[in-house]
């Protein structure tokens, strides 16, 4: 009896080893996934910061390129009104002028598409020409875009 209880305790005590160095092993297996599992979050991280980042500077570049565009309309609206304004001036009648008058209307016509055409090329991006840069004159500027086309000009205030 005293036999197989020394038997039993020493079976006990050795499936005890056993266990815990099963359980040792189990928690290295752990750790280490652990570790690997931590490497990749880092990485994830990183990546994420990294792409946050590249959205905010995106962000702030659409909102300079807002700024620009709407400085742009600003002027192209104010180019419309003054252009409103020379063609409705005094009740005039441009159909009537264009039938009294129709080689001097095509003339002004003509002249005055080409400058709202560079209006246009100016407004898509097109560089400013060297003369168009240093116009003061009324002569000298397209009277359709000043404000874009003619950045020297100052026009004169009545």
């Amino acid at each position: 009896m005293f036999g197989s209880l020394k038997i039993a305790m020493v079976a006990i005590l050795i499936t005890g080893i056993g266990a815990a160095g099963m359980y040792v092993m189990k928690l290295r297996s752990d750790n280490a996934i652990l570790k690997v599992n931590q490497i990749k979050l880092e990485s994830a991280v990183a990546d994420q910061k990294q792409f946050i980042e590249n959205q905010q500077k995106d962000f702030e570049e659409i909102l300079e390129a807002n700024k620009k565009m709407n400085v742009l309309i600003n002027a192209l609206q104010k180019d419309l009104d003054d252009l409103d304004k020379r063609f409705n001036k005094k009740g005039r009648d441009i159909g009537k002028h264009a039938i009294q008058k129709t080689k001097a209307i095509e003339r002004i016509i003509n002249k005055g598409s080409i400058a709202a055409t560079r209006c246009i090329e100016i407004a898509g991006g097109a560089p400013l020409t060297e003369q168009e840069k240093t116009a003061t004159k009324k002569s000298e500027i397209n009277r359709e875009c000043p404000s874009i086309a003619n950045p020297s000009y100052v026009p004169y205030q009545e």
